[in-house]
């Protein structure tokens, strides 16, 4: 059973949209869509941005207004390391965008933890994604072809 937090007090989620947003859980998962196409996906149905957090296996999607949903995501198996090391990242996240053979979502997510990435947002109005380590080192990627 998935557990399924709302929060906001106007609770303007509607159905189809928390199903997109499993749905695009689902397939970065199962790696059935790529990330342009589930940012685009997220985007045609309302939503502005998401985060996942590594440490407590939550993706949590947001809205315009405020609202969020937030759904259980995989456990990375790799622990977070204590040092954020933004080549390795930077490595990881390349290798995403080229789908490189043998390129998974879960490969791509414990190799992030092991970069020191504790989580990372996606602005869709920002065309960014923020990775977070764990001392709150960042490094911010810009969406391709920007």
């Amino acid at each position: 059973m998935i557990a399924i937090h709302l929060t906001h007090g106007d609770a303007t989620m509607n159905e189809q949209q928390k199903a997109t947003a499993g749905t695009c859980l689902a397939a970065a998962d199962g790696n059935t869509m790529t990330f342009p196409q589930i940012v685009g996906t997220l985007m045609e149905a309302g939503f502005e941005s998401y985060a996942i957090d590594f440490r407590r296996a939550t993706a949590t999607y947001y809205l315009p207004d405020g609202e969020s949903l937030e759904l259980p995501a995989h456990r990375v198996d790799a622990p977070v390391a204590p040092a954020f090391d933004t080549a390795r990242m930077q490595a990881a996240i390349r290798e995403a965008q080229q789908q490189v053979p043998g390129y998974t979502y879960r490969g791509f997510c414990e190799k992030a933890a092991l970069s020191g990435c504790a989580g990372y947002i996606v602005s869709f109005s920002g065309r960014r994604a923020l990775y977070i380590g764990r001392t709150a080192e960042i490094h911010v990627e810009r969406f391709p072809n920007q």
